[in-house]
């Protein structure tokens, strides 16, 4: 799943960069922009897996 949100993050405008994606509440991380997103999930933190996670919930991120 890595991988696939690299992709998607690869191919998004840098104005959009700064968007927040989701909000995971605030005991949780509060609003993530795909920014934070990028570096939770490349510095495989226990965040960056929940925001993959949500991800994929809410198909941003393709499972296919």
């Amino acid at each position: 799943m890595k991988d696939k949100f690299f992709k998607f993050y690869a191919n998004l405008p840098m104005n959009l960069r700064k968007e927040i994606v989701l909000d995971l509440g605030a005991d949780q991380g509060g609003p993530i922009t795909w920014e934070v997103a990028y570096r939770e999930i490349n510095a495989d933190t226990e965040l960056g897996k929940k925001i993959l996670d949500k991800l994929v919930e809410l198909k941003f991120i393709p499972t296919e």
